[in-house]
């Protein structure tokens, strides 16, 4: 009786892979920010890696949490490329997402004037741009200060930027002279401002504090902090396009790795905000690697919970359900 259940089960799925074959969607909307985690995606569309299963896939550009979570509650995008934190508050507010992997595990660093500050207390008294306040990587920042026993509010003067981008431009404009950004911006200041490759003369800025190993150091564990990640949106209810959307994600982040030049060239002519140069840099600075979101659970659990002693609206209010975390079947 077992053998003919499994049987029928069998042709079942069978026939339905089969109806499947083929078959296309009219378009997929994947939408994402400048930073490293969208420019796989950039590379999936170049080379039309999911030609197979959509007639057109399109990416939008998202510059700051608040247009993210538009995008995402109007509902007219698949997949999106998203901080970890912010699919939390989006999942614990009934919003139906779930997150693919963790593709980013490392891209925040201090950039500075100042080439004599080489800890996170070296920068005690100073004025430091910072993006997107009361979310990540401010809330990284603080909590690394708090836990090395210093007061964000008193020992720092902490000036709130709407984007890295406008951080980015008070340095190279020296409006300020330290910023706390994610690569690829780092990497761009430093080309605009000619402070890499090193020149003759001092250069203007200077990559200093890597948050990832102080994270390593604080929290006695390693370099790798679940930032941001993949994930799929409700009306995305096809298992074959999710696992092929995830497959190409994979090959296209291993290519970018590995491809640091020719990366540049491709996600400059599709971001006007960045620099080939820049991008180029930035790829021997950062932690990239897919990890699915299963895989990652309990270092994002860990992570959601050092963000929550900070401020529980961060992840909003409480951990997510394990159904958050996508599973393929």
């Amino acid at each position: 009786m077992k053998n003919i259940i499994y049987s029928t089960l069998a042709l079942i799925l069978l026939t339905l892979t089969s109806l499947q074959a083929g078959e296309k969607v009219d378009k997929i909307v994947i939408a994402g920010p400048f930073a490293s985690v969208s420019h796989p995606v950039l590379h999936m569309i170049e080379r039309g890696a999911l030609k197979d299963v959509a007639k057109e896939v399109e990416f939008r550009l998202w510059k700051n949490p608040d247009e993210l979570r538009a995008i995402v509650i109007k509902g007219d995008v698949d997949f999106v490329a998203v901080p970890t934190n912010t699919a939390a508050i989006l999942n614990n507010k009934g919003v139906d997402i779930q997150l693919l992997n963790v593709s980013t595990w490392g891209i925040l660093g201090m950039i500075s004037r100042d080439n004599n500050l080489k800890t996170l207390k070296d920068f005690k008294g100073k004025k430091i741009a910072v993006p997107f306040r009361a979310d990540m990587p401010d809330i990284v920042f603080k909590q690394l200060l708090k836990k090395q026993g210093l007061d964000p509010k008193k020992d720092f003067e902490l000036v709130y930027v709407s984007s890295p981008i406008d951080a980015m431009q008070m340095l190279i404009m020296r409006r300020i002279d330290h910023s706390l950004l994610a690569e690829p911006a780092i990497s761009v200041a430093l080309r605009k401002t000619k402070s890499f490759p090193v020149k003759l003369i001092a250069p203007d800025l200077y990559r200093s504090v890597n948050l990832q190993d102080e994270w390593a150091k604080v929290f006695n564990t390693d370099n790798s902090i679940p930032q941001a990640g993949m994930a799929v949106l409700g009306r995305m209810t096809n298992k074959k396009i999710i696992a092929r959307f995830m497959e190409e994600y994979d090959k296209s982040l291993v290519w970018y790795m590995s491809h640091p030049k020719e990366a540049g060239v491709l996600v400059a002519d599709k971001i006007d905000l960045l620099s080939e140069e820049g991008v180029a840099d930035s790829i021997a600075h950062i932690n990239m690697k897919s990890i699915s979101a299963v895989d990652a659970k309990e270092k994002m659990k860990f992570f959601f919970n050092v963000l929550k002693e900070e401020d529980p609206k961060s992840i909003g209010g409480k951990l997510p359900q394990d159904s958050f975390y996508y599973k393929a079947q």
